[in-house]
């Protein structure tokens, strides 16, 4: 039978073939943003307001893989206090071998920081996202935002910086990024920073899990804009788990 082009069994790669699938491209010079969601077979992008309920095995595993090789994780300040974010949890030596075979990670090993785009900078400085991370957040957020707030939030550890005077535009946040060297950049949500950077032609990849599982009611999806936009993508590669998990990457054309 002829097999369907960059269709892969998830129990034939090991974790360097694996590892290599997912690789940033070589030589960046700009900031290479890739997302990363978990959806149902409904579309469904939580169960019960959060990710975990639709996790599974392999994607718990490209999860932290995706995190491993990337930069900086970039994130909304409403998925933070949703999920309870706390700091990356990556494995040193994995890091740097990533690093050393060229396809992300970092040279010293240590986890990627958390960066939270919140324009008012309403975090709480006693959650997890500054108790328990190895690596100090950055918060980017504007000049309005409350400055006992901002005060709080390095006082608890984080790098606060001042994106744009009012709101934080897509482009002023990468920009942000590429002045730290931060140019491998995971967007794990939520759907409305997703859409943003979506809608200004930013996202060069999307790594969408869908979890063998149908939920429901009348949930939100992984992707909110203010208007429609029409970005074509391309199947890059599809890898399959027994449990029925679909791992697909895709690339803008």
């Amino acid at each position: 039978m002829q097999r369907i082009p960059n269709v892969t069994q998830l129990a034939d790669l090991d974790a360097d073939a694996l590892a290599r699938s997912y690789a940033y491209p070589r030589h960046l010079e700009r900031p290479w943003v890739r997302a990363n969601f978990v959806s149902s077979i409904d579309g469904a992008l939580a169960v019960d307001g959060v990710t975990k309920g639709l996790a599974t095995p392999a994607d718990k595993l490209v999860f932290k893989l995706l995190r491993e090789l990337a930069d900086v994780i970039l994130v909304g300040a409403g998925t933070v206090r949703t999920e309870n974010y706390g700091g990356a949890r990556t494995d040193d030596e994995h890091r740097r071998a990533h690093f050393r075979h060229g396809v992300g990670g970092s040279e010293d090993g240590s986890p990627p920081p958390i960066a939270v785009v919140s324009g008012s900078a309403n975090l709480d400085p006693a959650a997890r996202l500054f108790t328990d991370a190895r690596t100090p957040p950055l918060i980017l957020t504007t000049a309005q935002a409350d400055r006992d707030r901002v005060t709080a939030l390095e006082d608890a550890g984080a790098e606060v910086v001042v994106a744009a005077e009012f709101a934080i535009t897509p482009a002023a946040l990468l920009r942000v990024l590429t002045e730290r060297g931060l140019l491998r950049v995971l967007c794990e949500g939520g759907p409305h920073l997703f859409g943003q950077l979506a809608e200004a032609d930013l996202v060069d990849e999307l790594c969408l899990t869908t979890a063998p599982l149908l939920v429901g009611g009348a949930g939100g999806r992984i992707s909110l804009s203010a208007k429609q936009f029409g970005t074509s993508m391309a199947r890059k590669q599809l890898v399959l788990d027994d449990d029925g998990t679909v791992l697909a990457r895709w690339a803008r054309r």
